[in-house]
């Protein structure tokens, strides 16, 4: 129940369903439960079809191949996961049928049988996601070609959207300047900018103002990459809260390494709070993970300075955002 932000079972009515969770009332299950992609409802009353998630979609893949309804479905779980968080939010989001010329819209195409590929991007509105980086393997091999140490199909919903609400809170939110100060001059030719980057890479101590090497390569990027991780950390805290994580390492003699995960991220707070538990949280979880043989959870380098950038976001997030009530 998407716009209640809780779970219910369901009991079989003649006209749809009635949740448990409320009192009255019938509702339906999103069209893309058929295909078992979703297991939202339609707000009640509504006639939509399709839930708050997938009445975004624009175009879907050949469903009847199942291989293409295989990568959607993990698409799709990635998207509700990121539509999650802009639900808590309430994010200002509008479909292209209410904004049609920049409504938040998705594609999830597969590449040609000529051989051309989909380029994951977002252009207005319109977020493209490539079907190939719902295989494991591919994504691997993107990843490893593009020298990243992190890319999650997450990790691209998040990014993209990223594009979509500078467009919102920043350009058209008045906030440009104040983001210009944080990011730099987004007026800056972009596929130049690009072309220089995928050429000479990134400078040797981009760590120390940017949260990864892609950030570096124009300022709608550094906003993009910024956005992505804010998410990360908000989410990421939230589940650590649910399930009341606390760091507390005994060699610890100061409290630098220390931190109990025991507050509502996404409720309005101080971000120096966010950052204080984050900090210890994520060391803690690179240890456990390399204690496994695997890659740090969070293999990134928070510098001041990107520290400050995540700050504007939050800042800019905390400005327009209405937290929904859970359960």
């Amino acid at each position: 129940m998407p716009e209640k932000q809780t779970i219910s079972a369901l009991e079989a009515e003649a006209a749809g369903f009635r949740a448990l969770a409320e009192a009255d009332g019938v509702r339906s299950l999103c069209a893309n439960a058929g295909f078992d992609a979703c297991n939202w409802l339609v707000d009640a009353g509504s006639t939509d079809d399709y839930c708050r998630a997938c009445r975004h979609n624009g175009t879907v893949p050949n469903l009847s191949d199942a291989a293409h309804l295989d990568r959607w479905r993990q698409l799709e779980i990635a998207k509700h996961r990121l539509f999650y968080s802009l639900l808590r939010w309430n994010l200002p989001v509008k479909t292209r049928a209410e904004d049609p010329g920049h409504g938040l819209i998705f594609n999830f195409l597969a590449d040609d049988l000529a051989g051309e590929k989909v380029m994951t991007g977002h252009d207005n509105g319109l977020i493209t996601i490539a079907l190939s980086e719902a295989d494991d393997i591919e994504r691997e091999r993107r990843r490893l070609q593009m020298g990243e140490p992190y890319r999650t199909l997450l990790g691209h919903f998040r990014h993209e959207v990223g594009h979509y609400f500078w467009d919102v809170l920043v350009r058209d939110g008045g906030k440009l300047d104040a983001c210009r100060q944080v990011f730099g001059d987004d007026s800056v030719d972009y596929g130049a900018a690009l072309q220089r980057h995928y050429t000479d890479g990134a400078p040797s101590d981009w760590q120390l103002q940017f949260v990864s090497a892609y950030a570096t390569s124009h300022p709608w990027e550094d906003f993009a990459e910024t956005w992505a991780h804010y998410l990360h950390i908000v989410d990421t805290l939230e589940m650590a809260s649910e399930f009341g994580i606390e760091v507390r390492p005994a060699v610890d003699d100061i409290g630098g390494l220390t931190a109990r995960v025991s507050f509502d991220p996404y409720r309005p707070c101080d971000f120096d709070a966010i950052v204080r538990a984050w900090l210890p949280f994520t060391f803690a979880m690179n240890c456990v993970s390399r204690a496994m043989g695997t890659r740090d959870l969070y293999p990134f380098i928070l510098s001041p300075t990107v520290i400050g950038k995540l700050g504007f976001i939050h800042r800019l997030v905390q400005d327009v955002a209405k937290p929904a009530e859970v359960g």
